[in-house]
């Protein structure tokens, strides 16, 4: 399974991590350097919440990304209320 998205299929990514030294130029300085480059990993921000697949409510990782957009579609915990009837 690893870190990836059920719903989007985000997975982690490789880039660079940049250090920077100096004062900006906006500041007063004389603007700043790359003094190191090292690799890094951008990882999705997942979490384990519970998902309506194919009619089933499955436990799966999801990205916040799209449980916010509605994406996800989450089950129904209780029936809606209904007025009794007399």
């Amino acid at each position: 399974m690893g870190q990836k998205c059920a719903i989007t299929g985000k997975a982690p990514k490789r880039g660079n991590q940049y250090s920077h030294r100096g004062k900006a130029k906006y500041l007063g300085g004389v603007g700043t350097k790359v003094t190191g480059i090292s690799k890094r990993t951008f990882k999705p921000n997942l979490q384990k919440i519970q998902v309506v697949i194919d009619g089933k409510v499955k436990r799966v990782r999801v990205a916040v990304s799209a449980i916010r957009s509605g994406l996800a579609k989450r089950p129904v915990k209780r029936k809606p209320f209904t007025m009794p009837s007399i």
